[in-house]
C-alpha cells in the first residue's frame, strides 16, 4: 500500500467499463474522448480492507511502502459525456467488488498460471522468446 492508503479513486465494475467503451464506439463521435467513471469513490486503503474481508486473508499480508513522489492523493473523472449519449453504470462498487472476487473464486485456472509462473513456458512455447522481467 503506497504511503497511508488514503487516496482517493474512481471505482467502475468490469462490466460498466466494457459497456462503456462499446457505447462509446457504437454512439460517440470518432476522435472524440470519452471518460468512463463510475458512481463511487473509495480510498485505496478501504479497497484493500474490503478485499481482504472478502477473501478471508489476514490483514497482517498488507504492507505499507513509501509512496511515490507526486503521487496523486484524488483521481476523479466526469463521465458526463458518456452519460449523454446514454450510457450508466449498473453496478454499485461495493456489489462489483464482491463479484469480481467472486469471479477469482471460480476462476483459478486463469489466475494460477500467473502465480505459478506457467504462463512464461506458454509464452516461451508461442513467442519462441523468454519474457523479459
Amino acid at each position: 500500500m503506497y504511503g497511508d492508503g488514503q487516496q482517493v479513486r474512481n471505482w467502475l465494475y468490469v462490466e460498466d467499463f466494457g459497456r462503456g467503451i462499446g457505447h462509446a464506439l457504437a454512439h460517440g463521435v470518432p476522435g472524440e474522448a470519452y471518460n468512463c467513471g463510475g458512481p463511487d469513490e473509495c480510498e485505496n486503503l478501504t479497497v484493500v480492507q474490503r478485499i481482504i474481508e472478502l477473501t478471508g486473508a489476514d490483514s497482517s499480508q498488507m504492507e505499507f511502502v513509501n509512496d511515490r513522489p507526486g503521487h496523486d492523493r484524488r483521481y476523479s473523472l466526469s463521465s458526463a459525456k458518456l452519460e449523454a449519449l446514454g450510457w450508466r453504470a449498473r453496478m454499485r462498487f461495493a456489489e462489483g467488488l464482491e463479484r469480481t472476487v467472486e469471479w477469482y473464486r471460480e476462476n483459478a485456472w486463469w489466475w494460477e498460471p500467473i502465480r505459478s509462473g506457467a504462463y512464461r513456458e506458454y509464452y516461451e512455447r508461442h513467442y519462441g522468446r523468454a519474457l523479459k522481467s
